[in-house]
């Protein structure tokens, strides 16, 4: 398993001794990754050899440890213990079992035998057929695996999942952003039963609200955002209000697409392993690590296009491209956050939202 399809920024070395380092490690390294990506025109082949060297240790560590843990086991109960190895990651062969497991998407999945393939059956909601098909192209156009030339392509495959959900939840039918949840569920799973599930347990369960017509929740979420800055980076939070820049002009995507385009697909992944297990707590400390990891710089912003500009840089460079190394800050950077917090904050945002209306 192979991490990252954005680059770090390039070396601050030049000269001769790193080109031919450069030229080495971009033979050596292939131009799409394990995941379908291509990688980009500008990708830093040598710095990203040298991280992924020492990442690959830790693969290969955790790799024993979850093939020990899970032996002889069809479950995966939730402990101390297994939060505690699902945070230091999920090796990707146990990625689409463990995440069944921890999101309760396996036990949906074993109360309602066939349900999925009667979705796909039935009758057929028209226009919302027509918006999935309409996104189709649009999804992962850097993805190989996505390509109509691709044998198997998985449009189809993610057609069938958007048709399926849509006409489970008819609640939120489909909407822009599900078809990127969807696309890397099945990258992981390689099973449309599976992504399908895993989709019910994050639209409907980890984030609700989140893509319903209103999107209320995702609203809330990042006013909630907004309020734990005012609480953990102030002078962030003031810069913001001196500006009058709303919060969700610059996390919009981070909420809607789950930092899916917006990190390295490794870090993302990693994201993904304690979203499944602890839920939506987990992006508001992603989101509070990239501002305090990067305050220095937003804070040199001084117009409403710097701002914006300086939330773009926070999701690029070194320090998000070493998964690792990111997933233990996340922990630690932001503090206490307890979801006694986040539920208060929840209550008085949504109030706030609605009285706006």
């Amino acid at each position: 398993m192979e991490p990252s399809r954005r680059s770090p920024p390039p070396s601050m070395e030049t000269g001769r001794g790193e080109d031919e380092a450069s030229q080495a490690a971009r033979e050596r390294i292939p131009r799409i990754d394990p995941y379908g990506f291509e990688r980009p025109a500008d990708f830093d082949y040598a710095s990203y050899e040298d991280f992924f060297s020492t990442y690959l240790r830790i693969l290969t560590n955790r790799a024993i440890k979850w093939s020990k843990l899970l032996k002889g086991k069809n479950s995966v109960q939730k402990n101390m213990k297994v939060k505690r190895y699902v945070r230091k990651g999920v090796p990707n062969e146990h990625r689409a079992f463990v995440w069944m497991a921890i999101s309760g998407a396996q036990a949906q999945m074993d109360q309602n035998p066939g349900y999925y393939r009667k979705l796909l059956e039935g009758e057929r909601n028209d226009k919302l057929v027509e918006s999935i098909k309409t996104d189709m192209n649009r999804t992962f156009p850097d993805n190989v695996k996505f390509r109509q030339t691709a044998d198997p392509c998985l449009q189809h495959t993610l057609y069938n999942v958007l048709v399926a959900y849509g006409h489970h939840n008819r609640g939120v039918g489909y909407c822009q952003g599900m078809n990127f949840l969807a696309g890397y569920l099945l990258l992981i799973t390689k099973s449309e039963e599976q992504s399908f599930w895993l989709l019910d347990a994050l639209v409907g369960r980890i984030l609700p609200d989140y893509y319903s017509p209103a999107m209320m929740g995702l609203k809330t979420d990042q006013e909630v955002l907004g309020e734990l800055v005012k609480m953990k980076i102030p002078s962030v939070a003031n810069l913001m209000d001196r500006h009058n820049v709303m919060w969700t002009l610059v996390v919009s995507r981070w909420f809607i697409c789950l930092f899916i385009d917006i990190l390295p697909v490794e870090t993302v992944l990693r994201i993904w392993d304690c979203l499944f297990y602890e839920g939506s707590k987990i992006i508001f400390r992603v989101a509070l690590t990239l501002i305090k990891q990067h305050q220095a710089s937003i804070l040199e912003a001084t117009n409403f296009p710097d701002i914006c500009e300086k939330f773009k840089q926070v999701t690029k460079g070194p320090f998000v491209t070493e998964c690792h190394t990111f997933m233990q800050k996340i922990f630690t950077e932001p503090g206490s956050l307890s979801t006694a917090t986040i539920t208060k904050l929840r209550k008085s945002c949504r109030e706030k939202l609605l009285v706006q209306g």
